[in-house]
């Protein structure tokens, strides 16, 4: 017990120096703006506490006695009250409005898609590993540049043990006609592993994209053979991992032209001990949610670590994460990643969406090496001093300050958080005022992405749901296991309003979602979404509205000292007086990736003034304005006007 003490004691004088200043932050750079006496002591308390009670103390527990700590389940707000529509439909599954304009239409039937259907465990849902279902990947894998649809399956425990053939990961080619053609034969991505995330980037600079999968068990590295067929390279290369890695993100950290690859981990899983209620020791009380019986975890459970792999430039890579000091020796339940650069000092930093537990946001040094200034930085926990419960992250500039923000998905009776950049790599909780807490309270988010649906130059916030506990739909909750997706419509860049789902339209679909994927999949110049459904076929979101605002799309082409699809990439268009900000980057929404070319909704602007890119090499070009309604190609070292490095 004195040794839990002095750790308690240890963790709080470590968040102390970091919340006030006096250790883990660069010279002459001030505390976090906003850390108000309340936020610190929630911080103090939550983060002292997780050693006694939270994963830490789980840690001495051996198998095959997979014992739960004492604090066990999943970080929510609290108990709220449920939420019901006027025909007592619980508002995850109901709000439909009669004669509200439909915005996006499920076309899922027509597109060929429901070849595919996902599988994940038992529909008992008694363990972790079968509730978090996987992830979608867009990637134009021919280079005929239409975007194409990788489907990520789950697997069960059967295929585990070889007495049933295991679910397979489905590659579809679109057709350029609103369907898609299933490939995953010639393609040789079928995976057949238990596998959760997706993250698409062309890690060798052929020009032509890869796949990395994040599987429970080994992780594939799916090289693109430039031929329609993948080659899994993932032993060769040093990747494989092993254990239950999640959401990966691809991002040339050190600036050496190069792609490296981070992937997170979530939690240590023996599939022939896992932890039950009332079996192999667990108390039967230590797996509840309000009051009823559900399965064991994260909390209480041991959390796997995270990997950073350096691209060593001949197909192989290299483990560096305790060099590079992100490794989270302490196993937090990471879920989601991304690289990109919060501070625009031109080099990626790297944010960790956590189950449950505190986010991590490191800040890169400049030498191969990241800082962690989770708490400093403001995105560790929410405005209350609280760790949420975070899926899935969306990436992008919501108020046109030309900085990077953030929103995450969470858990349901819980809120999802806007953060947004005050400069310096600093964050503000900014939820509240700008109309997002409240509504999203009731869900359980999954995937997430700024996107803006309606090309009007303000970026929106798309995300889909579904309960992990097959119990909601025969409880009080006021929430369901199947969920409707949520769709905010960005007001004046200050403020979000929902966009009402109209009935019968593709944000009235009821949905056990999971993974997302947002991009422009008919090259029409509106955001369509793929979703990844556990259990079920995915569902195809197909952007219908009608306006007479304008667009571009813009596809990046990195020169000799950048990545080559220019993953790391700033793109600052400006039309009509507005500048606006798009960061090219791989992952972040839950286990997925999306479109990697940048799109701009333009308003009533029928003409460009000025496109600036930050390219990974820190070139800093300019390029001519081109014509408005049409996707464009832009090489770094091609541009006019004036350029400069930063370095």
């Amino acid at each position: 017990m004195k040794e839990i003490l002095k750790l308690s004691a240890d963790t709080l004088q470590g968040l102390l120096a970091r919340c006030c200043g006096t250790a883990g932050r660069r010279a002459g750079q001030p505390s976090r703006a906003g850390l108000d006496r309340r936020s610190m002591m929630f911080s103090l308390l939550s983060v002292a506490a997780a050693p006694i009670f939270g994963r830490k103390f789980s840690l001495n527990l051996q198998h095959p006695q997979p014992k739960v700590a004492k604090q066990s389940g999943v970080t929510t707000g609290g108990e709220y009250a449920a939420v019901y529509d006027n025909h007592h439909r619980p508002i995850t599954a109901g709000g439909f409005v009669d004669g509200a304009e439909a915005v996006y239409e499920d076309c899922t039937r027509q597109s060929g898609l429901t070849a595919f259907k996902h599988r994940c465990g038992t529909l008992q849902k008694a363990t972790i590993i079968e509730v978090d279902g996987s992830g979608v990947g867009l990637i134009d894998y021919d280079n005929d540049g239409w975007l194409d649809v990788y489907m990520l399956n789950g697997s069960t425990f059967a295929a585990l043990k070889g007495t049933e053939p295991a679910p397979r990961a489905m590659l579809f080619h679109n057709n350029r006609d609103g369907t898609f053609t299933d490939v995953t034969e010639k393609a040789g991505v079928a995976n057949e592993r238990w596998g959760f995330g997706v993250a698409v980037a062309d890690f060798d600079n052929d020009g032509w994209p890869d796949i990395y999968v994040s599987n429970y068990g080994k992780n594939r590295l799916y090289r693109n053979n430039h031929d329609g067929t993948f080659s899994d390279i993932a032993e060769q290369a040093g990747v494989a991992v092993g254990g239950w890695s999640t959401g990966a993100t691809w991002g040339d950290y050190d600036r050496d032209g190069r792609l490296d690859l981070f992937v997170p981990g979530y939690v240590q899983f023996d599939p022939d001990h896992p932890a039950l209620a009332g079996k192999n020791g667990v108390p039967p009380s230590s797996c509840e949610f309000r009051g009823v019986s559900v399965f064991c975890g994260p909390l209480g459970l041991v959390g796997e670590r995270d990997h950073l792999f350096h691209n060593n430039g001949d197909g192989t890579f290299t483990e560096v994460s305790a060099k590079a000091g992100v490794s989270d020796s302490n196993g937090a339940y990471g879920w989601s990643s991304v690289f990109v650069d919060v501070d625009d000092d031109g080099w990626l930093d790297l944010l960790v969406a956590n189950d449950s537990v505190p986010n991590f946001l490191y800040r890169n040094n400049h030498d191969g090496t990241f800082q962690d200034d989770s708490y400093i930085s403001g995105l560790a926990l929410n405005a209350d001093g609280r760790a949420q419960a975070c899926m899935g992250i969306a990436v992008g500039d919501y108020n046109r300050d030309g900085k990077v923000d953030f929103h995450l998905t969470t858990f349901s009776s819980d809120y999802k958080p806007l953060y947004q950049n005050e400069g310096n790599g600093e964050f503000s909780d900014v939820t509240a005022k700008t109309g997002l807490l409240h509504p999203t309270i009731p869900f359980l988010g999954w995937g997430t992405g700024f996107l803006d649906f309606d090309n009007d130059g303000l970026l929106d916030i798309f995300s889909v749901n579904g309960h992990v506990y097959v119990q909601a739909d025969g409880s009080d909750w006021g929430t369901t296991w199947a969920q409707r997706p949520l769709l905010f419509r960005n007001s004046n860049g200050s403020h979000f309003e929902e966009v009402p789902p109209a009935t019968g339209s593709g944000l009235a679909v009821v949905i056990p979602a999971r993974g997302a994927a947002f991009g422009d999949l008919f090259n029409t110049g509106k955001i369509d979404v793929v979703i990844n459904n556990i259990d079920r076929e995915p569902t195809l979101l197909r952007n219908v509205l009608k306006n007479a605002n304008h667009w571009i799309t813009l596809k990046l082409v990195g020169g000799l000292k950048s990545p080559r699809d220019a993953i790391g990439a700033k793109i600052f268009v400006t039309a009509g007086g507005v500048r606006q900000r798009a960061d090219i980057f791989s992952g972040g929404s839950y286990c997925s990736s999306s479109d990697p070319r940048a799109h701009f909704g333009l308003g009533s602007s029928n003409k460009v003034d000025d496109i600036e890119i930050h390219w990974p090499s820190g070139l800093i070009e300019q390029f001519p304005p081109p014509k408005v309604d049409c996707i464009v190609t832009l090489t770094e070292g091609k541009g006019t006007g004036r350029v400069r490095a930063n370095v």
